[in-house]
C-alpha cells in the first residue's frame, strides 16, 4: 500500500543563474514562514536550471513527496522563462492567453509609460484551470491549480514581487484549498528570530545548550552567515498542554542567554537597530570609512527616514584624504599606519568635529587580498568612535576565512554593532 503524503511542502527556485553563482535564492525562508502560519513544513527546497525537462522533472519528484508545491522564478518574458511551458506540459494542460493577466499587464507597462513587446505576451499565457494570481509590482502574472492532489503555486522569482502575492493571493487560496480537502493533522506553527552578532556560530550552540526540553515540539535552528548568526524557535502556534513550555517563553529565555551578542529580533537589521537608537536618543552621525568604501552609510541609508540622524559619509580611502578631509595628522599616519587604532580614533574625531554631528564613526583596515604585512594581516581592522571630548573608543578586528567583499560585510557589521552597543550604554545611563 502506497504510504500518504503529510502535509509538508516544497519549493522549487528556478533559473540557471541561481546554480552558477549569479544570485542567491532567499525567497524559501519567507516562503517557510508564511506556510507555517497554515501548518505546512517545508520540507524540500529544490533548485533548478532554465532546461525544460528538468523543470519538469523536480515538478514531478516535488508532487509525489509534497501536499504544497511553491515554485519561484522563469515567469518572464525571455524564451529561457520557462515555467509555465513546464508546468502545462507536465500537467497535461495546454497554455492559453488569459484575459486578466493580458490586461493587468498592460495596465502596469501603461503606468510605466510603456507597452507590451511581442515578447511581453507570453507572460499572460497561463495553464488551463488555473487561477491567475495579480502581481501589484511587477508585470509578470502567477497562478494556482491543483494537481495529483497538491496544490502548485507559480510565482516571480524577484521577491519584491513574490512576497506580496504570496500572502495576498496564494495564501486566501491555499487555507481554502486545506479546507476542501478536509485537511487532518494540519497544526499552525509560528516562528520566533532573533538576530544574533560579533561570535562563531559554535559559541551560539553552546550558549543555548539544552534550550529546548527533551519531547517538545520546538525546533531550534542555529544559521550563519557572514554577517550574524540567526536563531530560530519554530513550533505550534496554539496555546500547550499544562506542564510543557510555551515558545514566548523559551525564545524570552534564549534572549536572556544571548544577552549583549542578541542585537535584533524578527525582521530587524543592524542598521534599522542603530538608526532606531538613535532617534530615540535624538542623536546624529557622520561616518568616515576606508576599507568599506561607503557600505556602512550605504545601509544606513537603506532605513526609511534615516535623514533624521545621519549627517554625512565620508570615503577616505587614501591618506591624502584622511589627512585632508578628516584632519589626521600625517605624522600619526607615518608612524602608526593607516591600519591602526590612533588613525580609526582620528579620523572619528575628525569627521565629528567638521560635521557637528553628536557622533563620529570610523573604520579602515586591510579587505586584501593585497596590502598586507606580517604584522597587519588581512582582515586586520580598527573601529572607532568618538562622543565628544573624553568620549573616544577603537576596536580592533581580526576577521578570518573571508574574501574582500566578506571582510567588508563584516566590517561595515563591526563598526555598526560598536555603536550599537555604545548607543545601549549610553541610554542606561
Amino acid at each position: 500500500m502506497k504510504k500518504p503524503r503529510t502535509w509538508t511542502a516544497e519549493t522549487i527556485a528556478i533559473g540557471s543563474e541561481l546554480l552558477l553563482g549569479g544570485r542567491l535564492d532567499t525567497n524559501s525562508l519567507f516562503i517557510a514562514d508564511q506556510l507555517a502560519a497554515c501548518g505546512i513544513e517545508l520540507r524540500y527546497k529544490t533548485t533548478v536550471g532554465d532546461g525544460l525537462t528538468d523543470i519538469m522533472a523536480a515538478l514531478k519528484a516535488a508532487v509525489r513527496r509534497s501536499r504544497v508545491v511553491m515554485i519561484t522564478g522563469g515567469l518572464g518574458p525571455t524564451v529561457d522563462d520557462m515555467t509555465r511551458e513546464a508546468v502545462a506540459r507536465a500537467t497535461g494542460r495546454r497554455l492559453a492567453r488569459r484575459k486578466a493577466a493580458l490586461d493587468e499587464m498592460v495596465a502596469r507597462l501603461a503606468e510605466w509609460g510603456r507597452t507590451p513587446n511581442k515578447s511581453q505576451f507570453r507572460q499572460a499565457m497561463i495553464p488551463a484551470g488555473a487561477d491567475v494570481l495579480s502581481n501589484p509590482v511587477g508585470t509578470a502574472p502567477g497562478f494556482v491549480l491543483s494537481w495529483k492532489g497538491a496544490f502548485l503555486a507559480a510565482l516571480p522569482g524577484v521577491p519584491r514581487e513574490m512576497e506580496p502575492m504570496v500572502r495576498d493571493g496564494v495564501l486566501p487560496r491555499l487555507q481554502e484549498w486545506l479546507h476542501h480537502q478536509k485537511a487532518v493533522g494540519v497544526t499552525p506553527m509560528v516562528r520566533r528570530v532573533l538576530h544574533t552578532t560579533g561570535v562563531p556560530e559554535s559559541v551560539v550552540d553552546q550558549t543555548l545548550t539544552g534550550l529546548i526540553p527533551k519531547g517538545s515540539p520546538i525546533q531550534l535552528g542555529i544559521y550563519a552567515s557572514p554577517m550574524e548568526i540567526m536563531v530560530s524557535l519554530t513550533g505550534p502556534a496554539a496555546i500547550q498542554p499544562q506542564g510543557t513550555v510555551s515558545i514566548d517563553a523559551l525564545c524570552a529565555e534564549a534572549r536572556d542567554r544571548l544577552y549583549d551578542i542578541l542585537y535584533g529580533e524578527a525582521d530587524d537589521t543592524m542598521e534599522s537597530v542603530v538608526g532606531r537608537l538613535l532617534g530615540e536618543q535624538k542623536l546624529t552621525l557622520a561616518v568616515a570609512e576606508s576599507c568599506t568604501g561607503g557600505l556602512i552609510g550605504h545601509r544606513l541609508t537603506q532605513v526609511a527616514g534615516s535623514s533624521a540622524y545621519l549627517d554625512r559619509v565620508a570615503v577616505t580611502y587614501s591618506n591624502r584624504a584622511k589627512i585632508e578631509m578628516l584632519g589626521v595628522p600625517k605624522h600619526m599616519i607615518a608612524r602608526h599606519g593607516a591600519v591602526s587604532a590612533e588613525v580609526a580614533a582620528a579620523m572619528a574625531r575628525g569627521v565629528r568635529e567638521r560635521s557637528g554631528a553628536s557622533i563620529g564613526l570610523s573604520v579602515t583596515g586591510i579587505a586584501g587580498p593585497g596590502g598586507a604585512t606580517d604584522k597587519k594581516p588581512v582582515g586586520l581592522v580598527y573601529v572607532g568612535l568618538d562622543g565628544g571630548p573624553n568620549d573616544t573608543l577603537t576596536k580592533e578586528f581580526r576577521f578570518h576565512g573571508g574574501d574582500r567583499s566578506i571582510i567588508k560585510l563584516r566590517s561595515s557589521q563591526a563598526a555598526l554593532d560598536l555603536l550599537r552597543r555604545w548607543l545601549l550604554k549610553r541610554g542606561r545611563g
